[in-house]
């Protein structure tokens, strides 16, 4: 029974220990702004360092299996998912405008989306390798778009614009890489913008919750309002020069800029508590850090042994790209405000959870990508 446990040598020497490496490293990092955020209050650092060890587990367990056995899940995962944004939208909890959350047991919540995130990654690589990336057959095309948009659909009406973002550029990098005629794409892209034209006219947004997606065109314009938010957000951030002001575990986040005067300082807006504490410096050390996981995700997608192992992977790396521009773009200014957290870093169980339990298997597919003989 215990040998089944343990990973074999022979599979250890192909892991990629600079991805896991790096994760390990986020992730603790993230920890630490989370305390510094919410500090004399450390119960989300707490709930956060609980999750990231109930993600190891996770992540070590789904070492121990090959990756080919797991997409026999992927239909469970898809439609399980399917099931909680259905149960999701009629009981779940409204949290920041949006019905996205299942609350269990009053000890803490779950977003479904996060899990249908990567339950249209899973299902899009199963069929697509299924499909030997013919993905411009007519019939195979419309089937991949139905696998994807019955999920977004129940995203969109949450409404979780953040989460929709996600999903759509998700979709675009696998439909890329896949070789998707260009002619598609950007008849996609064109669909898109009538799409959030409809879905902004649709009564669905609300009008406080348009006022911060614009807010950052002219932040100026309402610095008390819509604007409040990014312009705290920048001026922590500059507060914070190239070195930072410098992190102290007896320091309570109420002597702290951001700490003070940023709203979901611990989720949507931990980069301002990072620019704030660590300075440019830190944000870069953070970027790289994000780098090398992006790039050896991209790597592991070159060598996978098949489509299934390759299309996961391209799916994260641009999951990944995503995020983090949108993220660390809306808090200095660039980008739109949306509930986008900074994968890895920001609290939040159900993200870290299925971020973690989607590396451990891009470390997986780098392990197996050739056969080996015991």
């Amino acid at each position: 029974m215990l040998k089944r446990l343990k990973l074999d040598t022979k599979l250890l020497r192909e892991m990629d220990f600079s991805i896991l490496i790096a994760t390990i490293l986020i992730v603790l990092f993230g920890i630490v702004n989370i305390y510094a955020a919410m500090k004399p209050d450390v119960s989300d650092a707490k709930k956060q360092l609980l999750w990231f060890g109930v993600s190891l587990v996770v992540l070590y367990f789904i070492l121990l299996v090959d990756y080919n056995i797991l997409r026999g899940f992927a239909p469970i995962l898809y439609w399980g998912s399917i099931v909680l944004l259905i149960y999701t939208r009629f009981m779940g909890a409204t949290i920041n405008g949006a019905r996205g959350w299942i609350k269990v047991g009053g000890l803490f919540s779950i977003q479904a989306s996060e899990l249908a995130k990567v339950a249209i990654i899973f299902m899009l690589a199963k069929k697509l390798d299924e499909m030997e990336l013919k993905v411009n057959n007519l019939k195979n095309f419309m089937i991949l778009a139905a696998y994807t948009l019955v999920p977004v659909a129940l995203i969109v009406i949450q409404p979780d614009m953040g989460m929709t973002m996600v999903c759509f550029f998700i979709v675009l990098g696998i439909f890329f890489c896949a070789g998707l005629d260009m002619r598609i794409i950007l008849g996609g892209l064109t669909s898109l913008v009538f799409g959030i034209i409809l879905l902004w006219n649709s009564g669905l947004i609300e009008p406080y919750q348009k006022r911060r997606l614009v807010s950052f065109l002219n932040p100026e314009a309402d610095e008390l309002g819509s604007g409040l938010q990014l312009m705290q957000s920048m001026t922590g951030i500059g507060s914070g020069g190239f070195f930072g002001t410098g992190f102290k575990f007896s320091q309570d986040s109420s002597t702290s800029y951001v700490g003070q005067f940023v709203p979901e300082k611990q989720t949507d807006f931990i980069f301002a508590v990072i620019g704030e504490h660590w300075g440019t410096i830190g944000a870069i050390v953070l970027l790289i850090l994000y780098g090398i996981i992006v790039y050896r995700t991209i790597r592991t997608a070159r060598v996978s042994k098949d489509i299934f192992g390759s299309m996961i992977c391209v799916g994260m790396a641009s999951y990944f790209l995503f995020a983090i521009l949108q993220n660390v773009g809306m808090t200095i200014g660039i980008m739109p405000i949306t509930g986008i957290t900074l994968p890895l870093v920001s609290y939040g169980g159900s993200s870290l959870l299925t971020t973690m339990m989607s590396i451990a298997l891009i470390i997986n597919i780098g392990m197996r990508k050739k056969k080996i003989n015991f």
